[in-house]
């Protein structure tokens, strides 16, 4: 076992020393090679080194190099050394995170950890939390929690008699609400279709002036951080609206949330306490391995007793604080030692500093595009960036070319109609010299792909 692992961290470091210095997309022939893995399982037992060696030599070459600081693709921050030294170390401990009394360890980092979290993000401190996979399933938990006192309210038991004959309940959302929000909602019953969405402005912003009129089984889902421009949607109005109407707010913020640990940024999220229920990732901006989402909800009893799981060889004690109860899962991997261990390296300065120096980058990397006559369609407020081309065949041209080149790695969307190349910078080691050696293959690719340049170079709004 100890060669095994040593030569597991040895292959690893590897990886990682080397991931600067290689193309970010994976060449066609690394991808090619993974048919060897399709083999018939073997009849017998291997040697477990030969077996690591066929995971690095085939898998590494692979990979997307996501967790370089050139990769831009979609908001997914790199590991920090020490998150993933602490993940490695959970891993090996083996710990099912479900009750305290078992896992007295995990469950300690974990309740230790959600502590910070609300101090960083400036939540109510008495706000219970759950540690679950992403922003999909972190949605879901703080959803299913206004579900129940929505319900609860109207005088339903919705976790133990259902959604058959239930009152109904209204659900509110931005014309840009995000897809993962939408499926959370879909999973609870509460439906992708029957929503009232709200118009948004040419930045994804939801219009407060907008919304149906509210009422005690209303549930509004707000926005912070737009995926396409970082936008946030206007938590101060809608925390006024929904408290007077006695609605429910929740607020989707995957990556936006964060901006509340970096004063420069903290007026983005204004507002943002006076909601009932908050989702995020770690594995996003606080740069821990995946998988690692966050929900928030201020009325820890309605997250309980949405998410609690009871049996005769289950724990029964409400006095101490079982994570199964406030999570889908029952077994599930420790991530709040990753978590701890990053915010205890990095500290509050060094949280606010990582979110901070990553909307810096963004905006220089806008700067030098918009610079060279490419259109930057968003106001750069956060850490994302959307770059216009041209006509859509075009703007796949250069997607394409980026892609293929290496540099770095950046995807495709489209905005309100217009085909768009997306920028996200949320890497903790990446540089100045990164975002100007992307910019300029980047720059260097439209080019080639006939790109439309606008007339004249201008300044991107917010940059």
């Amino acid at each position: 076992m100890q060669e095994l692992l040593r030569q597991a961290a040895e292959r690893a470091a590897a990886y990682l020393e080397t991931i600067d210095r290689r193309p970010v997309g994976a060449a066609p022939s690394a991808l090619a090679a993974l048919s060897q893995l399709e083999c018939a399982l073997p009849a017998a037992p291997g040697d477990p080194l030969q077996t690591l060696a066929l995971i690095d030599s085939i898998g590494s070459p692979a990979t997307v190099a996501s967790a370089g600081p050139r990769y831009f693709g979609f908001v997914t921050g790199g590991a920090l050394p020490v998150a993933l030294a602490a993940d490695w170390l959970a891993s090996a401990w083996d710990q099912n995170a479900a009750l305290d009394d078992s896992a007295a360890a995990v469950s300690r980092f974990e309740r230790v950890a959600l502590g910070w979290l609300l101090d960083l993000l400036g939540l109510p401190d008495q706000s219970a939390g759950a540690f679950v996979t992403g922003a999909t399933m972190a949605n879901l938990c703080a959803l299913a929690a206004a579900r129940h006192a929505l319900s609860a309210r109207a005088g339903w038991d919705i976790e133990a008699d259902g959604l058959f004959g239930a009152p109904p309940l209204q659900v509110v959302v931005g014309q840009e609400a995000h897809p993962s929000l939408l499926k959370a909602l879909g999973l609870l019953g509460l439906g992708r279709r029957r929503v009232v969405r709200v118009p948004v402005d040419a930045q994804g912003r939801m219009r407060a002036a907008d919304l149906p009129r509210l009422d005690g089984r209303t549930l509004v889902c707000a926005q912070a951080g737009n995926v396409n421009t970082g936008a946030f949607d206007p938590l101060e109005a809608l925390a006024e609206r929904t408290t007077a109407a006695g609605a429910w707010l929740h607020i989707d913020g995957a990556f936006g949330l964060w901006a509340a640990a970096a004063p420069a940024r903290a007026g983005l999220v204004a507002g943002v306490s006076k909601a009932d229920s908050w989702a995020t990732d770690a594995h996003k901006w606080l740069n821990v391995p995946y998988d690692s989402g966050l929900a928030f909800v201020r009325d820890g009893q309605a997250l309980r007793a949405a998410m609690a799981v009871s049996a005769d060889y289950l724990p029964a004690a409400v006095s101490v604080r079982h994570p199964s109860h406030f999570t889908p899962e029952l077994s599930r991997r420790a991530r709040g030692v990753d978590i701890w261990a990053a915010l205890h390296a990095l500290g509050r300065s060094g949280v606010a500093d990582l979110v901070e120096r990553c909307c810096r980058l963004a905006a220089a990397f806008a700067q030098r595009l918009s610079s060279a006559g490419l259109e930057v369609l968003n106001e750069v407020v956060l850490n994302q960036v959307l770059v216009a081309f041209g006509d859509a065949a075009t703007t796949a041209r250069v997607i394409e070319r980026v892609q293929q080149e290496g540099t770095c790695w950046c995807g495709g969307t489209v905005w309100q109609g217009r085909p768009a190349m997306r920028i996200s910078v949320s890497h903790w080691a990446t540089t100045e010299q990164d975002v100007a050696r992307s910019a300029d293959a980047i720059i260097a690719c439209a080019a080639a792909a006939g790109a439309r340049r606008i007339a004249r170079a201008s300044t991107p709004p917010g940059a």
